[in-house]
């Protein structure tokens, strides 16, 4: 019985880790396109998507712990920090790897937004698009609900609202004078 908790901790895990992040792109979009358009912005609206993302984070050590602890399939550390490094489902599970290394990556810069330059930050913020895109092929294909209905139209509901958002934002951006330099916030401080 123990195993099989185990197991459903990391199911679990995983799917809300992959809601999470999917929250916090979404929410990053809806910030990027200015859907908020007070001056000043209400801290919370910065600090949510702050914190989805690192609830994502905390999920995502949840999930792994988890996968370390289950006796099932016997992931080691090396297999969890390592793609291809595992016999079961090696590649779905590399996608997994990539995904944790790059919601790493932009979570710390984003912890060190003061200390990092802006073009240095906002390239790595990018990121988060391809490590969504990770995310739901590793869901689709390593995990145990890959074949449940209700995750698959989850996924392809919250795919097609990124996908939407990102079609408002490049339509804004195109439609921008050349002059208009758009900033990202700075952390600390309602954005405007």
């Amino acid at each position: 019985m123990k195993s099989e908790m185990i197991w459903y901790v990391a199911r679990a895990s995983g799917v809300v880790t992959l809601g999470l992040l999917t929250a916090s792109v979404l929410w990053g979009l809806v910030l990027s396109t200015r859907a908020f358009r007070a001056h000043p912005r209400p801290a919370w609206v910065l600090d949510l998507h702050r914190f989805l993302a690192g609830s994502a984070v905390i999920f995502l050590a949840v999930h792994v712990g988890s996968v370390l602890a289950d006796t099932y399939v016997h992931f080691g550390p090396v297999n969890v920090l390592v793609p291809f490094t595992g016999d079961w489902h090696p590649t779905a599970v590399a996608w997994g790897i990539i995904a944790m290394y790059l919601l790493v990556t932009v979570e710390v810069t984003s912890l060190l937004r003061s200390h990092v330059p802006a073009r240095a930050w906002r390239a790595t913020h990018y990121a988060a698009f391809p490590l969504l895109g990770l995310s739901i092929l590793h869901g689709l294909t390593a995990g145990t609900d890959r074949h449940s209905l209700w995750l698959r139209c989850g996924i392809f509901v919250a795919a097609a609202a990124v996908v939407g958002l990102l079609a408002v934002r490049a339509r804004q951006a195109s439609r921008a004078p050349a002059h208009v330099k758009v900033r990202a916030p700075r952390p600390g401080r309602a954005f405007s």
